[in-house]
This record gives C-alpha cells, sequence and structure tokens, in this order.
C-alpha cells in the first residue's frame, strides 16, 4: 500500500515510523502550543492525506504522552475521502501543563481497513453466557 502525503505547509513533517513493526505512524506539531490542565487543543500537523478507498486513518494517542504527561487525543477518524488538512485533538488531563514544539511528535495515525455491514433490524439478538452484562461486569 501506498499513501499520499501532501505537505500543505513548507516547514511541515510527513507522518513517519519509528520502528519497522510499529502499527502507527507518528504525526507532527506544525505550531508551538502550551494545553493547561483541563484544556482541550486542536493542533495543525500541516498535512493533507488521501487514505485509500476501504480503509481509515485513525489518530491515536502517543503511549509516552498520555501515561507520562496526561495528554489524550480526541475524535481522531480520518475518512477515505477527506483531502483537508488533518488536525489532532488533544486535551491535557494531566496536573501540569504541556508545551508542544515545532516538530514534537503529538499522536500517531494507524490506517484500517473499513467494513461496511448491511445493517438490519431485528427484535433480539442471540443470547451469549455474558448478555448484557458490561462495565467491571468480569470483576478486577
Amino acid at each position: 500500500m501506498e499513501l499520499e502525503v501532501q505537505k500543505l505547509d513548507p516547514s511541515a513533517k510527513l507522518p513517519t515510523f519509528a520502528h519497522d513493526t510499529d502499527a502507527g505512524m507518528d504525526l507532527y506539531c506544525l505550531e508551538a502550543m502550551t494545553l493547561a490542565p483541563s484544556e482541550r487543543g486542536q493542533v495543525k500537523t500541516g498535512i493533507a492525506i488521501a487514505i485509500p478507498a476501504g480503509y481509515v486513518g485513525l489518530i491515536w494517542d502517543k503511549s509516552g504522552l498520555s501515561h507520562k504527561k496526561g495528554i489524550k487525543t480526541l475524535g481522531g477518524v480520518v475518512d477515505a475521502d477527506y483531502r483537508g488538512e488533518v488536525f489532532v485533538g488533544l486535551v491535557n488531563v494531566g496536573t501540569e501543563a504541556y508545551t508542544f514544539e515545532v516538530g514534537d511528535k503529538l499522536a500517531q495515525l494507524l490506517v484500517q481497513k473499513v467494513e461496511h455491514p448491511e445493517i438490519r433490524e431485528v427484535t433480539s439478538l442471540t443470547e451469549t453466557v455474558r448478555g448484557a452484562n458490561g462495565f467491571g461486569s468480569t470483576g478486577k
């Protein structure tokens, strides 16, 4: 598979894989920005991506930023027909302000196949051992 990426700004960085076996490619910050605790922000990447038909781009947290600093992504679906700039929505759930500098890694993009199932309304669903038990039903 080939992924077409257009720089919308000459200083933008193309997505990269840090390791050959990584599932996600890193997305980079185009502009410096600081997020205070509990603050949300939208960060420019300066790139547009042509996700192939039948696939989707999913924007996910960077593990280190999420676990160590409390920086979480918001939303994050890049549809195959979208050709505008990729923005990354972030929220700081940490206790300290966090500053992104130009060129910092801010999220990762996973490209995955999409299925479009036929929707069929039914009056009941098949039964399973778990049933409708959710949220904590399996214990600790």
